[in-house]
């Protein structure tokens, strides 16, 4: 077996350290290979290194863990394994059912040397039993599926008791009222979000994505990408491709939209 090599990301340089030496009492052979202090730049380097394991603050400042891991889930090479996944909390919340050692393991800052123990001896484990060669996505569905359940509960937690009914959107020196039953689709764009409403027309919003997110109804709104959102009803057709990756189109507007691997489970049929 080659050397197993990993990337940990974690905000607070302290505790980053201490993790590193905590692995290389516990885990002589692992190879930690850079550490990250937020969630962008450890996505950057987990694409550029491709360790074996990962280990991720839930809340780090820009990004957090939780969406660091999707983002790479839709990046992520088919050609290459997916890395072993373990979350570093403080927060007991996260620490629940949708946390399963068979995929996503978790540990608890500050962290124990016993727990860590565990953890090791899971992911050994795990790398033991991998198959050698391109991952199938079948290998990777337990995976999706708990990035999903994790992004899930994040978001409702944080949901309030009414969805949002309207969207107040900036077009020139103006401020438009935009009824959320008028969207058709919401799309990330650097600081801002486009939204495109059944008229045709677009405008922006300064509310990030995942903050609109919370405020909308999920029956209604269906998440296809970690930055496309749209109107469930106004799908009109789904096209997988010859590598088997899935894209859509909307009633009224033209181009085709990617659906990430992540999401894809909402389009089982295909």
């Amino acid at each position: 077996m080659n050397t197993p090599t990993a990337l940990i990301a974690e905000d607070e340089p302290l505790l980053a350290q201490t993790l590193a030496n905590e692995l290389r009492a516990l885990w002589p052979a692992l190879r930690v290979l850079a550490i990250a202090g937020d969630g962008l730049s450890a996505v950057q380097l987990a694409l550029q290194h491709r360790p074996d394991v990962l280990f991720f603050d839930i809340r780090m400042p820009g990004q957090t863990g939780l969406e660091a891991a999707a983002e790479l889930a839709e990046e992520w090479p088919e050609t290459h394994t997916f890395p072993l996944l373990v979350f570093v909390t403080a927060y007991d919340q996260y620490a629940i059912a949708a946390f399963d050692a068979q995929a996503v393991d978790y540990v608890l800052k500050p962290v124990r040397a016993d727990r860590l123990a565990q953890t090791v001896a899971r992911l050994q484990n795990g790398l033991r039993q991998r198959q050698p060669g391109p991952q199938t996505s079948e290998q990777l569905d337990p995976v999706l599926q708990q990035l999903r359940a994790l992004l899930s509960a994040s978001t409702e937690a944080a949901k309030p008791d009414a969805p949002l009914q309207l969207l107040q959107a900036s077009v020139g020196n103006q401020l438009r009222m935009v009824p959320v039953t008028d969207v058709l689709h919401l799309e990330a764009a650097d600081k801002y979000v486009r939204v495109f409403t059944t008229d045709g027309t677009e405008v922006l919003l300064r509310t990030p994505l995942k903050e609109l997110m919370q405020r909308l109804d999920a029956q209604v709104f269906w998440q296809i990408h970690r930055g496309s959102v749209v109107r469930a009803t106004a799908i009109e057709s789904v096209t997988r491709d010859e590598s088997g990756r899935l894209s859509l189109r909307l009633k009224g507007l033209p181009d085709r939209l990617a659906v990430s691997r992540l999401y894809a489970h909402l389009f089982k049929a295909m």
